[in-house]
């Protein structure tokens, strides 16, 4: 991974004037936009610009644009690909579409940053993963936007695991619940159908869960069993009642080639939870708690102290010492869930600039989609056990 400690300092100069075009503004599309408009303000990046946003329905690409700092707007993604002035192109289009814009801008020589989760198939994620690999053999980068990754306590952790402070992993929970469709009556939305979002809460944020599993820990994943549940079968749709083909929860339990097991549980009809990310991870000499709705602190217990000192201690992390918070205000003052994208989008401009492959690569991105689908399939096979691979995930030949 690129420095978690970059320099504080505004943008650097004497660089190629990068152009940025972004695909989706809507929730994403407005988080991603709010870190391109402030990361020069607060990190040293390469000189780029807002050039182009896309969306399909011309007047709310044209309002979006103008409140989020894009220069202009286009309808088709196809247009910008031929552009020269396009350097970048940042993909925050739902999950269907992913691999189809991806490939082409990866073979139009653009550096490409994708939202999560790869894509909606494994077929889909295998070939935007083999694009990658052939553009990085020419320069050209790639990045799944995996943003909790850039949260400074959960890059703290795995600093400390790395380290060697919690001994041998045993065993991590990881939960991410929310509640925006605890109720029945709720719409139906394309979030709720196979054919465009590929699955439920398990793409959604399973997705999350599991890459932090795997960032936090290192290695593969070996042994997959889960369970798939849809809670609301039907939502209300325009021309009445609507099926809905994806799951509402998910339960897995993996084993990793250390040794360790995690457990990760998410839903999105969790009454009362509206976006709880809670990760713990238990070693033999220690362990690690975090909660997303205490964003800045980190809880540790260091077993190796006698028994008499022990417990759980909370470190709050926003020193400059900490990951990416030399950046930002005087110790003491906290940051949010949106900082995370900045500190993304900086980590991105810093590989594109340096011209090394940036973390979470399209094969890290693959890595998670391999579970999530031997998690379906070991739903599907009513608690049967999967087997995966313990090769790793390859790169580019030669890179």
């Amino acid at each position: 991974m690129t420095a978690q400690n970059p320099s504080p300092q505004g943008p650097s100069q004497g660089r190629k004037t990068l152009g940025v075009a972004m695909i989706g503004y809507a929730f994403m599309g407005k988080a991603h936009s709010n870190a391109w408009r402030n990361v020069a303000s607060y990190f040293d990046v390469p000189a780029f610009e807002q050039k182009v946003l896309v969306g399909r329905d011309a007047a709310g690409v044209a309002e979006a644009a103008a409140k989020y700092g894009w220069a202009e707007t286009a309808t088709d993604w196809r247009s910008v690909l031929d552009r020269g002035d396009i350097d970048i192109v940042d993909i925050c289009a739902p999950g269907w579409m992913h691999a189809e814009i991806a490939i082409a801008a990866l073979e139009a020589g653009k550096h490409v940053l994708v939202e999560k989760p790869l894509a909606n198939t494994l077929a889909e994620a295998e070939a935007m993963t083999a694009a990658a690999a052939a553009a990085r053999g020419k320069g050209v980068q790639s990045m799944i936007g995996f943003n909790y990754r850039r949260v400074p306590a959960l890059a703290l952790a795995r600093e400390l695991i790395a380290e060697g402070r919690l001994g041998t992993i045993r065993h991590v929970r990881a939960a991410y619940l929310q509640d925006w469709l605890a109720d029945a009556g709720s719409p139906m939305t394309w979030r709720l159908r196979k054919e465009t979002a590929g699955s439920g809460a398990l793409g959604d944020i399973a997705s999350h869960a599991i890459d932090q599993v795997l960032f936090l820990l290192g290695g593969t994943v070996t042994e997959v069993s889960g369970r798939l549940h849809t809670f609301v079968s039907a939502r209300p749709g325009a021309d009445g009642p609507e099926q809905v083909t994806v799951d509402d929860a998910a339960w897995a339990t993996l084993t990793l080639d250390s040794g360790a097991i995690a457990s990760v549980e998410v839903s999105r009809v969790a009454t009362g939870q509206k976006n709880s990310l809670k990760v713990e991870i238990y070693g033999d000499k220690g362990s690690l708690l975090f909660d997303l709705e205490t964003i800045n602190e980190l809880s540790f217990q260091d077993a190796t102290l006698p028994v008499r000192e022990q417990g759980f201690r909370r470190i709050l992390v926003n020193e400059p010492e900490h990951p990416y918070m030399a950046a930002w205000w005087p110790q003491g003052h906290v940051i949010g869930w949106e900082h995370t994208f900045t500190h993304e989008i900086r980590d991105f401009l810093a590989a594109v600039d340096g011209g090394t492959p940036p973390s979470p690569s399209f094969e890290e991105g693959l890595a998670v989609q391999r579970v999530l689908t031997a998690i379906e399939e070991s739903a599907n096979a009513k608690s049967a056990t999967v087997q995966l691979s313990t090769a790793p995930v390859r790169a580019i030949e030669g890179a």
